[in-house]
């Protein structure tokens, strides 16, 4: 009789697909409406017809918790809140798949890395500190996502990973953006809200953005030269293998004229998308027309026939689905704190909580409990209108400079939009660069808590020692 050896095989570990995170943030969120009481704050509408909460307004209303239905309902709702995004991101993966369809990338690569044979590292700095002075400029970020589609190959080219090519877009304009010295939607509304004249204190915070990109560039550089020496300590190595990036040789590619002149259009819609932001306070909707007109023109360039357009966009927006739908995932989170009322609860208890710290700990109170609002209140204008008319008064009484209070939201404001799931540009980002979040997570852990410190440290500077 022979006896049979069964060998019990472990199953690997499995990163959870980012719908699991976000589906079970959903479920941890509606868990907490029927443990948070609801509340309201009244509102009032400013003449720039923005809605403003009146500081001692809160008033406690009817609990409605979240139900067995409203949890599903809220991700189709979510959708719908997310629409305008959705789309956007639709769009613009729709005329990069024209541009894509071209090859001009693949040729511009391959001349780009025979250029900066042996300097590749120089690329890191270039492209994050023109990604950094755009967020901290005209508030660039969801324009920032279609860049992911050409930094990830071009990053693997050059002898890096996803993770770089990712963390150049993102993670640079997001230091910008958190960091900005005259960011219109976050500096100018909380200013504005606080009554202070638009932009000023710009040379102290023009010093502090400065420290705070030096430092979030040189966290990618050291990462991206490690992977370069050693690719097998990349986070993203056994994906990365699998990813399908062209293998010919660089000296085999060279850009045709008609290429150049795709990249000519691609360059001048890139430089009209920041005028147009800058001078016409262009947005989604504009920008969105922007790219369509863009893979019309490099289509027509190209000399593509209309049945090759029209599926090379269908081809592009595929490539968006997964990005697209995580953001309508982002927003279903939002959506149940807004039906429950329990966003204006939680903002109640925590601004208490800054009114009872020590004068010398208020400053860093308020930026703790701005960054905590972060999490519920992703939008930097959102979140300004939400939290100033209270906190800027509040500095007031407890000896904080509204200086301060801005500086305080700036920073709480930014810096987790590099890594909360519930932040929707991430997720789309990370979907489109086929990184899971987990990943994503472990790698800039480290970076972000060097993003608090700094930001406390310049807080405490700006409450101690300027305003």
């Amino acid at each position: 009789m022979s006896t049979i050896n069964t060998v019990k095989t472990k199953k690997r570990f499995e990163f959870p697909h980012s719908f699991i995170i976000l589906f079970g943030l959903m479920v941890i969120t509606a868990i907490t409406t029927y443990l948070i009481p609801a509340g309201q704050y009244e509102r009032t509408v400013n003449e720039d017809g923005r809605s403003l909460v009146v500081d001692g307004t809160y008033h406690t209303i009817e609990s409605s918790p979240t139900g067995f239905m409203q949890l599903f309902e809220s991700l189709h709702l979510g959708m719908v809140d997310a629409a305008g995004i959705v789309f956007f991101i639709f769009i613009v993966g729709g005329a990069f798949g024209i541009l894509t369809a071209t090859k001009t990338f693949e040729s511009a690569f391959g001349s780009l890395t025979k250029k900066l044979n042996g300097k590749e590292i120089l690329l890191i700095p270039v492209i994050m500190l023109f990604l950094a002075i755009s967020g901290a400029t005209w508030g660039m970020a969801e324009e920032a996502i279609p860049f992911i589609l050409i930094a990830v190959p071009l990053a693997l080219r050059m002898g890096f990973d996803s993770m770089t090519g990712t963390a150049m877009i993102i993670v640079g304009v997001y230091a910008g953006f958190g960091s900005a010295f005259m960011n219109p939607f976050t500096v100018g509304v909380a200013q504005g809200i606080a009554g202070l004249p638009t932009f000023s204190g710009m040379g102290v915070r023009l010093v502090f953005w400065a420290i705070f990109v030096g430092v979030t560039i040189a966290y990618v550089m050291i990462y991206a030269r490690k992977v370069k020496k050693d690719p097998t300590t990349s986070l993203m190595y056994a994906e990365d293998k699998q990813r399908t990036v062209s293998e010919e040789t660089d000296s085999e590619q060279s850009l045709s004229k008609r290429q150049i002149a795709i990249l000519v259009v691609l360059a001048l819609t890139i430089v009209g998308l920041a005028l147009g932001v800058i001078l016409q306070g262009w947005y989604i909707t504009e920008i969105a027309a922007l790219f369509v007109i863009m893979g019309i023109v490099v289509g027509i360039i190209a000399k593509f026939r209309m049945n090759e357009m029209a599926n090379a966009f269908v081809k592009g927006c595929e490539e968006m689905v997964q990005g697209a739908l995580i953001v309508g995932f982002a927003y279903g989170i939002l959506r149940i704190l807004q039906d429950s009322n329990t966003i204006d609860t939680i903002l109640y208890y925590v601004s208490n909580l800054v009114a009872d710290l020590p004068t010398a700990l208020a400053a860093i109170g308020m930026f703790v409990v701005q960054s905590l609002l972060n999490f519920i209140v992703p939008s930097g204008s959102g979140q300004a209108a939400i939290s100033m008319p209270i906190m800027a008064p509040l500095g007031d009484l407890i000896g904080v400079s509204r200086q301060t209070a801005v500086l305080a939201f700036q920073y709480g404001d930014g810096i987790s939009n590099v890594f909360t799931p519930t932040a929707g540009v991430l997720m789309a980002a990370l979907a489109l660069a086929k990184i899971p979040w987990i990943k994503w997570m472990k790698w800039i852990l480290p970076l972000v808590l060097i993003q608090y410190a700094l930001g406390a440290i310049f807080v405490t500077v700006a409450h101690l020692f300027i305003w």
